[in-house]
């Protein structure tokens, strides 16, 4: 690893709730909601949705709707990463632009778990 505390997939427009670029489980739901994803797929992400309720807690700042992004933490995150590579294939077989982000430089840490945080965001940007 490159010795970056965190990581974030994301795409590349932003999210009108936080201004920032989307997560990839926006990206996936909005795909869905717009009947791009087909059947098949739609339950592949469905199921990896579902294994992610199932073993993280959702962050207290999203559950409340706040202004937040969340990031995984490198060092815990080598079954999640497994998981979220189907997602990934997922905006692959339909060519969706996104990002794989690491980085050290978060703003403020509202939120954290043993696998995630979750930094508050104004205006588009990481406070």
């Amino acid at each position: 690893m490159n010795g970056c505390r965190y990581m974030r997939i994301q795409g590349r427009e932003d999210s009108w709730i936080t201004g920032y670029p989307k997560g990839i489980f926006s990206i996936c739901w909005r795909m869905i909601q717009d009947g791009i994803m087909q059947p098949e797929d739609e339950k592949s992400f469905r199921e990896i949705d579902d294994w992610f309720k199932e073993n993280l807690p959702e962050p207290e700042p999203c559950k409340n709707n706040e202004k937040v992004i969340t990031f995984f933490k490198t060092g815990t995150t080598g079954e999640m990463q497994e998981k979220i590579a189907s997602a990934v294939r997922i905006l692959d077989k339909y060519s969706h632009p996104y990002d794989i982000v690491y980085t050290n430089a978060v703003g403020t840490i509202v939120y954290e778990d043993d696998w995630q945080i979750a930094v508050r965001v104004e205006d588009g940007k990481m406070v």
